[in-house]
């Protein structure tokens, strides 16, 4: 099987369910902006050389394709328990990293300037596209179902993201620039 199929040339692609869709489909946009949320992660995984962080990074990876399957299928059930499903546990999770990241962490009391080392810096960027891809499928839910648990769950991470660059940039020693 070839990876290009042609299907594309003029502008068109196929949902889950095979159907076409223009590529700016509102559908389309929300998950292509999960997906590419999910290759910064990916990249700023790989600057990491803690392996704790690198597993939550590559759960939260997964979670990703989940939601992306989720927005692509406009048959998908909510009620299930596939593994297109983002489990209430897994938000729950979220949390309690971020919980513990912030025990390392001094309290914030004004805003930070991204940055810092490459693993960190990454993550900045992945919080941002986190936020971007959220206010898509927030817009795609005013115009069809969205699980409920998909927009809640991008708000999560996108905290999570923000604390755990916090974290990498501080275990790296890497100062924080305040504004």
């Amino acid at each position: 099987m070839k990876i290009y199929t042609k299907t594309g040339d003029r502008g068109d692609t196929r949902l889950f369910d095979g159907t076409k869709v223009r590529k700016h489909d509102d559908r389309v946009e929300a998950y292509g902006d999960v997906d590419e949320l999910n290759s910064f992660i990916g990249a700023a995984a790989s600057f990491l050389k803690d392996a704790s962080l690198t597993s939550m990074l590559a759960e939260v990876q997964k979670d990703l394709f989940s939601v992306g399957a989720q927005l692509a299928d406009p048959g998908v059930k909510h009620g299930s328990r596939g593994k297109f499903q983002i489990p209430p546990e897994r938000i729950t999770a979220l949390e309690n990293a971020i919980d513990s990241f912030e025990t390392e962490l001094p309290p914030l009391r004004q805003f930070i300037l991204a940055g810092g080392g490459s693993g960190g810096a990454l993550l900045h960027v992945a919080r941002t596209v986190c936020r971007r891809a959220e206010r898509r499928v927030v817009s795609l839910s005013e115009k069809v179902e969205v699980n409920p648990i998909v927009i809640e769950y991008l708000n999560r991470l996108s905290d999570f993201l923000f604390v755990m660059a916090r974290v990498v940039n501080h275990r790296e020693g890497k100062e924080e620039i305040l504004w």
